[in-house]
């Protein structure tokens, strides 16, 4: 489904992808974990062709992404509200999306239906543009409009931000669903080592621009590593401030006599 050869990039003098050689395979559901500044959301926009590579590249189905736009019609992602069309309602920027890939507004209709109880009454006939809704729901709104077209690849850029914890616990049922049902590529990055684990069967840990693990999760068996790794700063940090109490000797107090 996806190589990954030789892809550097690079702002200034920091390396902010360095991988040589990663495939994800077709129906793989991946999660991309990692400190802020490890080249998650670099490595999106790379794969989605919205950034330059300083070397390699980036191939989905045997096409280079930099060389074609056939992939496209089988891709669907969300990186952040930079995506949406803000000065549309959510009813006619579906609709757009939907036209874009050659679907119905019945078919359109059809498809959002699965997505109403994430959606909670919130998103859907409330008469205003996306601009004007809350981060939540243009997550959502962002979210469903990947997914609309049934693509085969879907890249999601930390799907639980801004979403209160029953929206959460939807999406990550709807994610895996989606995942089974079309044997389709899912590749999400998270902050949220739990949500993470509780998805995705696979794991992917970068550091500083590079891969360092590939770690397979059954039953949520990556969490103790994944714990361990991103733990061990904060053990070092607290070792190194730790401050040894010092004991404060009492004034002397001099007697005076009357």
């Amino acid at each position: 489904m996806i190589t990954i050869h030789n892809l550097q990039k690079n702002f200034g003098d920091k390396k902010a992808v360095d991988i040589d050689n990663y495939i994800i395979n077709q129906g793989d559901m991946l999660g991309l974990v990692g400190n802020n500044g490890a080249g998650k959301t670099t490595l999106f926009r790379l794969m989605l062709d919205l950034l330059k590579a300083d070397t390699g590249n980036v191939v989905i189905n045997d096409l280079d992404v930099s060389k074609s736009e056939e992939w496209k019609k089988e891709t669907g992602a969300f990186i952040d509200d930079g995506f949406l069309i803000d000065y549309l309602t959510p009813e006619e920027y579906f609709y757009f999306i939907g036209k874009m890939y050659a679907l119905k507004k019945e078919e359109i209709d059809e498809r959002l239906k699965p997505f109403e109880r994430f959606m909670n009454g919130e998103v859907m006939g409330q008469k205003k543009f996306i601009r004007n809704f809350s981060a939540g729901n243009k997550q959502k709104i962002g979210i469903i409009s990947a997914m609309l077209h049934y693509p085969q690849l879907l890249i999601l850029d930390e799907p639980f931000n801004f979403l209160d914890p029953s929206s959460q616990s939807i999406i990550k049922h709807m994610l895996k669903k989606y995942n089974e049902e079309h044997h389709a590529t899912v590749i999400i990055s998270s902050h949220n080592l739990n949500h993470t684990v509780d998805v995705c069967p696979r794991i992917a840990l970068l550091e500083h621009g590079v891969i360092i693990r590939d770690i397979r999760n059954e039953n949520n068996s990556a969490e103790k590593e994944l714990e361990a790794y991103f733990n061990v700063d904060v053990d070092s940090f607290l070792q190194e401030d730790e401050i040894e109490p010092t004991v404060t000797e009492e004034p002397e107090v001099s007697e005076t006599k009357e």
